[in-house]
């Protein structure tokens, strides 16, 4: 193979992989694969960066040097999954940490994806429509 051609690869995925970095968390999900897949050996992580775990995207809470027991799902305290969907898909409710609530405005359908709309109104919201109706409100024009 061309050690040009090659060498002009790896350019575009570092450039690609820059670009990434600029993408909204609703953008970056409809991109997943842009970004690196979460490495438990030794790797420094920095604040904000994001990782794939298992399918879904997480997003670093504060920087560390990756460890094999602290994968994204195992250290909340660490990473943050990324809930936040395309605003034209409305997704199913899925219990939040404080680190990733559902904010003011965001629609979920809750508890199925055949049941009711609802929409937060309140900011760092981490409770679901039974546990606290009044942080929440059904609507109806979806």
């Amino acid at each position: 193979m061309n050690v040009h051609v090659v060498e002009r690869a790896r350019e575009l995925r570092r450039k690609t992989e820059t670009l990434a970095e600029t993408l909204t968390d609703a953008e970056a999900l409809d991109f997943k694969e842009l970004f690196p897949a979460w490495n438990g050996e030794g790797v420094d992580y920095l604040f904000d960066e994001r990782v794939r775990y298992k399918g879904n995207l997480y997003k670093c809470l504060q920087p560390h040097t990756s460890q094999a027991g602290w994968s994204p799902a195992a250290a909340p305290s660490l990473w943050a999954k990324v809930l936040i969907q395309d605003p034209e898909v409305i997704p199913v409710w899925e219990q939040p940490d404080s680190t990733n609530p559902y904010m003011q405005g965001d629609r979920v359908h809750y508890p199925t994806a055949e049941d009711p709309v609802y929409e937060s109104l309140i900011d760092n919201n981490v409770w679901s429509p039974g546990e606290y109706p009044d942080g929440w409100q059904e609507v109806s024009n979806v």
